[in-house]
């Protein structure tokens, strides 16, 4: 089961956090210790409930929908920016009593996470990087993701149909991968002609657009709670930047996971946990 928390994000605009422990935690302020899961962009915090259900077994975590995502609000005019997304972490974690927690994220929501560990070191005990890379991708990559958007042949008629196009005829898609189907059904919702995404696409690329073009390594320099950096073997984070990333970071450590691409909790969620859980027990051990 799954229960829904609501937050208070920046600006006001409402976030739906969730708890997939079962029976879930008390939701004590200062109980912990807390795990705040941040998926990455287009992503939901049911993508985290897997991962959510094992570290609940000795942890409180909750798992977060990002502002234009699941289930929490999508403002017509944002702000989507970085400052937004990070401000909304930091209010979950506060209202949550999770803090000081342990951040784990995904893509952008591990960028998320290392720039609010950055700012606010007092919040945060310890960071979990999935899939995340710290230098500047550029306008190269935006546009490839915009005409990417442009060939989804929505809507789709069924969910099946979404799980064969994803999983296997999107023209990013090398060879057949069943996992990253069932990730974007995840994503879907049902509409009167057929099954759409449940965020805007529009969206995601202006979400996107806030940090594409930069690089990220003060900030990264710039975290002092222990950090994994966690790459799938054939994901987008090579394993020499992963490794440089590591470097950076003071208190950094390094973890691959093979037969993995981006979605790396998704592909291979037993490798992923036997990748993450002994970090996890050194940062929380004697909590």
């Amino acid at each position: 089961m799954a229960r829904r928390i609501d937050v208070t994000g920046a600006g006001g605009v409402r976030l739906a956090a969730w708890e997939y422990a079962d029976p879930p935690k008390a939701a004590e302020a200062g109980r912990g210790p807390g795990v705040l899961l941040l998926h990455g962009l287009m992503g939901r915090a049911s993508h985290w409930a897997g991962t959510a259900r094992w570290l609940a077994e000795r942890h409180r975590a909750v798992a977060l929908d990002q502002r234009g995502h699941g289930k929490s609000a999508k403002p017509t005019q944002g702000p989507f920016d970085r400052e937004a997304y990070v401000l909304d972490a930091e209010a979950a974690l506060v209202q949550l009593g999770l803090e000081p927690a342990v951040l784990i994220g995904h893509s952008m929501g591990a960028l998320t996470a290392w720039q609010l560990a950055a700012r606010r070191p007092d919040l945060v005990r310890g960071l979990v990087i999935c899939d995340m890379r710290a230098s500047a991708l550029g306008g190269a990559s935006q546009r490839e993701w915009e005409d990417w958007f442009k060939t989804w042949p929505l809507p789709f008629a069924t969910l099946a149909d979404v799980r064969k196009w994803f999983g296997e005829d999107d023209p990013w898609v090398e060879r057949p991968n069943p996992a990253r189907g069932e990730f974007y059904a995840e994503v879907m919702t049902e509409s009167d002609d057929g099954w759409r995404p449940v965020f805007s696409r529009r969206q995601m690329l202006t979400a996107r657009s806030t940090w594409v073009f930069d690089a990220h390594w003060e900030e990264l320099a710039a975290v002092r709670c222990p950090a994994l950096v966690v790459r799938g073997l054939d994901g987008q984070l090579g394993r020499a930047e992963a490794q440089e990333m590591v470097r950076v970071l003071p208190r950094g450590e390094y973890a691959e996971v093979a037969d993995a691409g981006h979605l790396v909790h998704y592909d291979q969620p037993e490798a992923w946990r036997a990748a993450v859980e002994p970090f996890l027990d050194g940062v929380l051990a004697g909590l």
